[in-house]
């Protein structure tokens, strides 16, 4: 039998994370734009300073609301004439909130780039906010609730923004609002708060694609170009706080076959030197199949189908005012809850007396930095990060120069990072699952104070 021979591999090329253009159109509008030949969809990434701590107290969620009802109708169409001529651009529109601020996503062919961009400028520069279509989004928001609320993971987190910000900060409530605050939001409501924060002058455009023949500067005076505002700067923002003092929180669901784990602490955001040090260690502890975590729970003890350590940023402040969210989570079975938790905080103390390996630690640079090609494949994968670092305040090289300082993290420096990133006796442990069974065999572990709240 004879087989078609072996493809051979083709001649490695270097690659650097794309670097961006900068400049700005009249009206204020920060733009970047990053050329990437043969990329035909083209993405656009709309950075807007509407944080949620901007929201007005009681109104949790209006921030989300807004950012769903700008593509609900405009000056020029109504909810369904304007959704009909994105679909025949071939383009979809997408947005939502969170605490740096809201962030409008659009991808469309290269080809249908110019009539896309107006749709866009249309929503960004004159939204109908209807009472009606206001209305539906917000029946529509009510309605997600109890679905979230029902979810483990997303009540589990839930409860660990409660656990560790003071009741007074933004960041301890739901990002998309509670049935109270949800219900209080109208169209009057929704156009105020658009009215304060959205404008060009604190905005950033990113966009991506290959733009071989697009005159760039042009099509964006045509389009963003003719939104307007004034020139207020962005609200500043307090410190974030939190309290990680070791202690254990379960969500009581009675008769619960799982037991939902997440493990949390305030850490620092991407301006820390110790950032790079931290993603390696912490991709070591949890990031990935071969990771210790999943080694242990998954592999040899059969607890659960797997387990991950990460950081999240919350929001990034160049002045240290910024925090991320270090985290583990996993779901387990009920029984083994109480050995599954010993066996990870065995996992951690362990790193602390012994520290990574250099083998884990090559592993890890390896799959961080060599598949970073793969990662930003896609213009959107590209836009996404740059408004990423857009929004944290970040210099526009800073994802390229994280993965050359990846790979320049010794073993060393890498285990100091996720010790200090995941301390035992530090650590807010969430558990959402059946009290009656998990109370006790908890208890018995002494990594904290344990209580119970209502699921």
């Amino acid at each position: 039998m004879e087989f078609h021979p072996q493809p051979t591999a083709g001649e490695a090329r270097p690659w650097a994370f794309p670097a961006p253009e900068r400049g700005a159109l009249p009206n204020g509008l920060t733009v970047l734009r990053c050329h990437r030949p043969g990329q035909q969809v083209v993405a656009v990434e709309i950075s807007l300073a509407a944080p949620l701590e901007a929201e007005p107290e009681g109104l949790d969620g209006i921030a989300t609301i807004m950012a769903r009802a700008l593509s609900e109708g405009t000056d020029k169409h109504t909810a369904e004439e304007f959704a009909a001529e994105l679909e025949r651009c071939g383009a979809t529109l997408d947005a939502h909130a969170d605490h740096p601020g809201v962030r409008v996503s659009l991808e469309v062919p290269v080809s249908r780039l110019r009539k896309a961009l107006g749709l866009l400028a249309d929503a960004l520069r004159a939204p109908l906010f209807s009472e009606s279509e206001v209305g539906r989004l917000v029946t529509n928001r009510l309605d997600e609730i109890p679905h979230e609320q029902a979810n483990p993971a997303r009540r589990a987190a839930k409860q660990l923004s409660k656990e560790l910000f003071p009741a007074t900060s933004r960041m301890s409530r739901p990002r998309q609002g509670t049935e109270e605050t949800v219900g209080r939001i109208d169209a009057k409501g929704v156009r105020a708060f658009y009215e304060a924060h959205v404008r060009p002058a604190t905005a950033t455009a990113v966009i991506v694609g290959d733009l071989t023949g697009v005159d760039v500067d042009e099509l964006l005076a045509e389009t963003l170009g003719d939104w307007t505002g004034d020139t207020s700067e962005p609200r500043p923002v307090p410190p974030v706080t939190a309290d990680d003092t070791g202690r254990v929180v379960i969500v009581d669901r009675p008769g619960a076959v799982q037991t939902q784990l997440l493990i949390g602490r305030v850490g620092p955001d991407r301006h820390d030197r110790v950032w790079p040090a931290q993603v390696l260690g912490t991709y070591c502890l949890g990031g990935t199949l071969t990771s210790r975590l999943d080694r242990v729970l998954r592999e040899e003890k059969g607890y659960t189908y797997g387990v991950r350590a990460f950081a999240q940023v919350l929001r990034s402040d160049p002045d240290g005012t910024g925090a991320s969210m270090l985290a583990i989570s996993g779901s387990v079975d009920t029984e083994s809850t109480g050995p599954a938790l010993d066996d990870l905080w065995k996992v951690l103390r362990t790193l602390a007396a012994e520290g990574l390996t250099d083998a884990e630690r090559e592993t890890a640079v390896q799959n961080l930095v060599g598949v970073a090609p793969l990662k930003y494949e896609t213009a959107a994968s590209v836009a996404d990060t740059l408004a990423d670092q857009v929004e944290q305040h970040l210099p526009d090289d800073f994802q390229a120069q994280l993965y050359a300082r990846l790979a320049e993290t010794g073993t060393v420096e890498a285990t100091a990072a996720v010790v200090s990133a995941f301390p035992g006796d530090r650590l807010v442990t969430v558990l959402v699952g059946d009290a009656s069974v998990i109370r006790e065999p908890v208890e018995a572990l002494g990594i904290g104070e344990v209580k119970v709240v209502t699921g």
